[in-house]
């Protein structure tokens, strides 16, 4: 009995590894992601893109703003005289809070009296908003020790006292809901698209149909198309009964264009079906299609920015996010359903979605051909 389980685990392992690809899938690339991830996934928010709107431009207001910026907490990436940009740069994504100074910050702290300082902060991920205030609380707390120990000094200051009030946009209770059930549904359809279509071909050649459909005065593309169709009315269909059980369960209401909503997700489950579809004309078994899907949706997830920031990730990893169209899409979604905003603010991630769409399903053209001679 020992020996005839020993032959059977001889040609196993012979059988798992005679294939090249395969010795990569299983051998080669947990190493890669587990090196590249380490770096990439932190839960420490920090270097929070931040704008200022400072009229007041003093000594003083410049002082608390130097406060914001010494504990490497918030990177100020804009200054602004006036309100007038903050709502783009805060629905864009471009900045995730606003600190609004009043024009007489510094008279105020010299008449003895409390100064408010308004924090504005995007609310659409919950957890980093509630982080964002306590940051800025202890900044102004740091500010108010330092002005009291200083006497005045430099700054010609008295006794006033920064006020810190803080205001969530998109989420005033920070539900975390708006967040992550949004992102689930872009889970979900990647989940789908990858997982079953990248067996759709590879399928044929294992039990003998290929040939049938090489023979067949059918195109390439007639054959992509063919295969892509079902799995991208079957994503359709299952986005929207998500989304009804959102609407019905957990109150998230579309606050943005269901057209828009519609087409961006179509763009994006056929960036995905082309991934998937890559995979199976170049994979020679199911085993080898599976193994290879899951190994790009561990990565397609956690570097999408769903569940770890890509701000907070190393400046190579983020270069590399660029190529997920997970990444894109919660952008998207997190812009039309929380949100509310157009085509206006949200056309560079639909642009890039629209590319790497066309250039995945381009690759899975060509490399059909490929197989087939």
């Amino acid at each position: 009995m020992i020996l005839r389980i020993r032959q059977i685990l001889v040609k196993e392992f012979l059988q798992m590894f005679r294939d090249v690809r395969m010795r990569i899938v299983v051998l080669a690339m947990p190493l890669v992601q587990m090196t590249v991830l380490a770096f990439a996934l932190t839960t420490d928010v920090k270097e929070i893109a931040t704008a200022v709107v400072d009229p007041d431009n003093t000594p003083a207001s410049r002082l608390l703003v130097d406060e914001f910026t010494g504990g490497n907490y918030f990177a100020v990436t804009h200054r602004l005289a006036t309100d007038r940009d903050v709502q783009e740069l805060l629905d864009a994504g471009r900045v995730r809070a606003v600190l609004r100074i009043p024009q007489n910050f510094s008279a105020r702290l010299r008449e003895n009296k409390t100064v408010s300082v308004q924090l504005l902060v995007d609310g659409t991920l919950s957890n980093d908003a509630a982080i964002t205030f306590n940051y800025a609380n202890q900044a102004a707390t740091h500010f108010n020790r330092r002005m009291a120990a200083e006497g005045g000094g430099t700054v010609a200051v008295a006794g006033g006292i920064v006020e810190m009030r803080t205001r969530t946009w998109y989420n005033p209770n920070l539900e975390s809901k708006y967040y992550y059930i949004p992102g689930l549904i872009a889970v979900m359809l990647i989940l789908i698209g990858l997982m079953l279509t990248s067996m759709a071909i590879v399928r044929e050649k294992e039990i003998g149909t290929i040939e049938q459909v090489m023979v067949t005065p059918i195109r390439r593309v007639e054959f992509i198309v063919g295969k892509t169709l079902p799995f991208l009315l079957t994503g359709i269909l299952t986005m929207t009964l998500m989304f009804v059980i959102a609407r019905l369960i957990f109150g998230i209401r579309i606050h943005g264009s269901l057209t828009l909503l519609y087409a961006a997700a179509t763009i994006y489950i056929l960036g995905n079906l082309g991934m998937a579809l890559l995979v199976s004309v170049t994979a020679r078994t199911q085993q080898q299609a599976l193994l290879t899907a899951f190994f790009i949706l561990v990565p397609a997830i956690l570097l999408s920015g769903f569940i770890f920031p890509i701000r907070n990730m190393p400046e190579t990893v983020q270069w590399l996010t660029i190529l997920n169209p997970m990444r894109w899409f919660l952008q998207i979604l997190h812009g039309i359903v929380v949100k509310g905003v157009g085509v206006r603010i949200l056309w560079m991630p639909l642009g890039t979605l629209t590319f790497l769409a066309g250039g995945f399903l381009g690759l899975a053209v060509s490399r059909f051909k490929k197989t087939l001679e």
